[in-house]
């Protein structure tokens, strides 16, 4: 992996983090709040980047490239939309890391560090750019929960087709 220094409030910065989906619901001093948190790091194909169990407090936006979701060692999931939003279920729940999470090819994340912002932002600046963060997480979440819905319906439906139990 090859990681940046916390990037800086500079314009040239804020536009790139305009250019990524999610971000672009925040203000400009929200951006500068967001980069002093942030870095850019780099992994070549097969990098972990989040290890299943651990309590790190790093969230990540997808900059480019695409990830593997594994969990107990199954892929899950794979994520490749620009933008898309990885490792906030750690940060939501408290809890150990649900799944690991490896590059599939060259891939470059904007990597968030929470803790950081207990002692860079005020207590205001702070509770602002969380809101913020969860609202984006909430709208992931929910797209992520009714394409869940959708794939257990369909293996549903291949079960009972198999036992002739159609649902």
């Amino acid at each position: 992996m090859i990681e940046s220094e916390y990037l800086k409030d500079n314009v040239q910065n804020i536009q790139k983090l305009l250019t990524i989906p999610p971000l672009r619901k925040f203000e400009t001093k929200n951006l500068k709040q967001l980069l002093s948190l942030s870095k850019i790091r780099e992994y070549e194909h097969g990098e972990l980047i989040i290890r299943e169990g651990d309590t790190d407090p790093w969230i990540y936006f997808l900059l480019s490239g695409k990830i593997g979701v594994k969990k107990e060692g199954i892929e899950i999931g794979i994520i490749d939309r620009v933008g898309e939003i990885f490792g906030e279920m750690r940060i939501l729940d408290g809890l150990g890391r649900s799944a690991s999470v490896y590059s599939e090819g060259k891939t470059i994340c904007l990597a968030v560090d929470i803790s950081v912002a207990t002692y860079k932002l005020t207590s205001d600046e702070r509770a602002d750019i969380l809101l913020l963060l969860y609202r984006i997480f909430t709208e992931f979440i929910a797209t992520r929960l009714r394409l869940l819905n959708d794939e257990l319906i369909e293996a549903k439906n291949q079960v009972g087709k198999l036992t002739g139990n159609t649902i």
